[in-house]
Order: structure tokens, then C-alpha cells, then sequence
């Protein structure tokens, strides 16, 4: 792998670098809550089209030719150059910080393309700047060339959407009447949507938000919820710790259960309890994380359930896990949860998601829990939040 230093740029294809290939932002946020995004810009230097902002409220662009998958200590783009539109010129990385802290404070970070480049940096490069450019793609004489930035920005994310010549949403604007008949309106097609920013994080144990449902829907649609961390930490031995992603719920007839990948208990999404966990990755490696879908429109038949993670292989010590959970539904900003107040105990109850009268509040638990004799983990939580259920001992086939 060849190492850029700041300002260094290279042609894609003397780095044996073909569409399509990963982008890889790895950064030690020194507990900062740092969000990623990629910005595809015109030969202006100009987020022309904002469907081309790829970041935590928007995942990919329009035809997947930019896609982004959080992690634990960053975040992972699948990037096709070929499939690009020809008035997408440039894709530029950034990274902001949310909240308190300043770039300074960042650790031993990285961005890679592919297995071929690595562009090394960090907070020592900084001063009180919110942001950084952190890398760009760009196309000059028909040639893509990757360059290494490594720019401090003052303002944060919305500043750079600023910069970048986007606009951002209001968080709550009034409703626009009817253009007159004489006015003419574009088509759906070329009309230019505003960048949604909203983003809840729910910081302390306690922490609560309430969700309606969106233009008088049934439901909340198809809800997910995702569980990231970093692969690199040590899980002893050499391991690197494997976190799992389960639910513990209570329907509204009173009917407890449990979704989890031990004892094989994936749930349904179609059918009671409304709610499927993803294939569990059993290498722990997976960019994608684990995922539960929650079938959103069967809202009304559900009361409670508990989002909880637990290490099932590797020493636990979460507090190397840069831990993630976030929430995402149609029309509603997404929710994440971080995993950062644990210890050496084996569970996590992260968020409870409760039916309150059609409602949707979702509050941080951020509850740790250890065997304590032949008591497990799961037995100790089910205790703490009283859903009910008979324990035994599982595993994964």
C-alpha cells in the first residue's frame, strides 16, 4: 500500500485503482462524536445536485454510485466512477465533529482507497477547526486522481454544505401554499430538495425523544436499527470483539420474546413478533455491522422493545468498541445511541423503543450487565425490565 502525505495527488490508474473500489475513513475520535460525508461536486466546485451528499440522513446517491456504510470508528464508501454522471467532477471526504471538541484532539486516523493508498492523519495537523477536508477524487483532462487534503474547516457540517454551495432544510418550515397557475414548476426530476442535517443523539442515560407518525400514515414504516463498532479492538488473544445485536419484546397482548442470533431466534418480519434480525456476520468483520428490521406499520401491536448487544466472542471491554446504535424510519431524522459508558461486563441494554398511546419514544439505557453466579447477562437484564422470560443456555450453530 503506498502512504500520500498532505498535497500529495496521484492518478487512479498509475495506483492500479478500478471503479469500483472502497473508500475507508478510520478515525480516533478521542470520544468525540465525528460525522463523515462525501460531497459530489461539479467542475465549480459546487454541490450542484444534493441528492450527490452521501452522509448519515442519505446513504447513497441516486443510483447507488456512491454508497456509505457507518462504523465504529468511521465510515466505509463503495465508490463506481464509471456510473457517475458527467456533471459530478469531484467527490470530497470530510469529516465534522457534532457538539463539543475541536479536530486538535483527533487521534491516529486514516483514509484509504481500496488496498492500494493510505493517507495518515491526525488531530496533530490541526488547530480549533470543527472540520477537515479530509480527501478528494477528481476528474482533470478526462483522468480521475485522488488527492490528499488534510484541510481544517472552521464551521461544521452545515457549514461545509454551505460552503458547498447546498441548502439546508429548516427543521420544521411551514408549509408552502400552491405556486399560482402562472408560475411554472419544474419538473419532479429537476427540483433541488433541501439537505435534511437533523440528526437526534441521545448523549445520557435517560435521554428521550418522541416520534409521530409522518402525513397521517398508519405506521412508522420499516424501521431499522443498526449496531456498529470497531473491528480493531482487542478482544484478547489476539481477537478482535464480536458484538451481537438482539431484542427483547413485549407485544401489545402481553406476549414477551427475544430476537437474537443464539438459540437461532431470528424473528419475522411479516408476522408476530414483527421484527427480523439480519444473518449474523460470524467473523465479527463486516462493515455493515448487525441489523434488526422492525416492521413499523404493526406499530399497534407492539408495546416495548429492548434493544440490547452483548460480546460473544472476545474479552469484553467496551470501552474499545466505539459502539454504535442507530435507529433510522422513513421521514424521521435518525437516532443514535452510543455505546460509551461500559466496562468489562458482557451485555448491553442500549434503548428502549415503547408504544406510548401511537407514539414512538425511544430513551437510552446504556445499562450494563455481567453473570453474577448462574445468572446470566440476559437473565439480569430481563430481571431489570421485567419482560419475563425462561433461560437457557444457547449458541450459534
Amino acid at each position: 500500500m503506498t502512504n500520500f502525505s498532505r498535497g500529495q495527488k496521484g492518478k487512479l490508474a498509475d495506483l492500479g485503482l478500478t471503479a469500483p473500489f472502497n473508500v475507508v475513513l478510520d478515525i480516533d475520535s478521542a470520544g468525540m462524536v465525528v460525522d463523515i460525508s462525501c460531497f459530489g461536486l461539479d467542475s465549480a466546485d459546487k454541490l450542484a445536485d444534493e441528492r450527490y451528499m452521501v452522509f448519515y440522513n442519505q446513504l447513497a446517491s441516486p443510483a447507488n454510485e456512491i454508497s456509505m456504510t457507518l462504523g465504529g470508528r468511521g465510515a466505509s464508501f463503495v465508490v463506481n466512477l464509471d456510473a457517475l454522471p458527467a456533471s459530478v467532477a469531484k467527490l470530497v471526504f470530510v469529516a465534522a465533529i457534532d457538539g463539543g471538541g475541536t479536530m486538535r484532539k483527533v487521534g491516529p486516523s486514516s483514509l484509504k482507497l481500496g488496498d492500494s493508498v493510505q493517507f495518515p492523519w491526525s488531530g496533530a495537523d490541526f488547530q480549533d477547526e470543527k472540520a477537515v477536508i479530509v480527501g478528494e477524487i477528481y476528474r482533470k483532462d478526462g483522468i480521475w486522481r485522488f488527492g490528499a487534503v488534510g484541510q481544517g474547516f472552521n464551521g461544521g457540517l452545515s457549514a461545509l454544505l454551505k460552503h458547498f454551495g447546498g441548502t439546508e432544510a429548516a427543521p420544521a418550515a411551514a408549509p408552502t401554499p400552491p405556486a399560482p397557475a402562472s408560475v411554472p414548476v419544474l419538473p419532479a426530476q429537476q427540483q433541488q430538495q433541501p439537505v435534511s442535517l437533523s440528526k437526534v443523539t441521545l448523549d445520557k442515560r435517560g435521554d428521550k425523544v418522541s416520534l409521530d407518525k409522518r402525513g397521517g400514515s398508519k405506521g412508522f414504516g420499516r424501521i431499522h436499527v443498526n449496531l456498529n463498532w470497531n473491528r480493531g479492538a482487542s478482544g484478547g488473544a489476539g481477537k478482535g470483539i464480536d458484538l451481537d445485536l438482539g431484542c427483547m419484546y413485549e407485544l401489545a397482548d402481553g406476549r414477551p420474546g427475544l430476537v437474537q442470533a443464539l438459540g437461532n431466534a431470528w424473528g419475522d418480519f411479516d408476522r408476530p413478533p414483527y421484527m427480523r434480525l439480519a444473518a449474523d456476520d460470524r467473523t465479527g468483520r463486516s462493515a455493515e455491522g448487525e441489523n434488526l428490521a422492525i416492521n413499523g406499520d404493526h406499530f399497534h401491536d407492539m408495546k416495548r422493545a429492548l434493544i440490547f448487544a452483548f460480546i460473544y466472542e472476545g474479552a469484553p471491554n467496551w470501552a474499545a468498541t466505539d459502539g454504535v446504535a442507530t435507529i433510522n424510519m422513513p421521514d424521521q431524522a435518525p437516532i443514535e445511541v452510543r455505546l460509551d459508558q461500559g466496562g468489562n461486563q458482557m451485555m448491553c441494554a442500549i434503548a428502549m423503543i415503547e408504544n406510548r398511546g401511537g407514539s414512538m419514544q425511544v430513551t437510552k439505557l446504556a445499562e450494563y450487565f455481567s453473570q453474577i453466579g448462574r445468572e446470566s447477562g440476559h437473565e439480569l437484564m430481563d430481571r431489570r425490565f421485567g419482560f419475563g422470560l425462561r433461560w437457557t443456555t444457547g449458541s450459534k450453530n
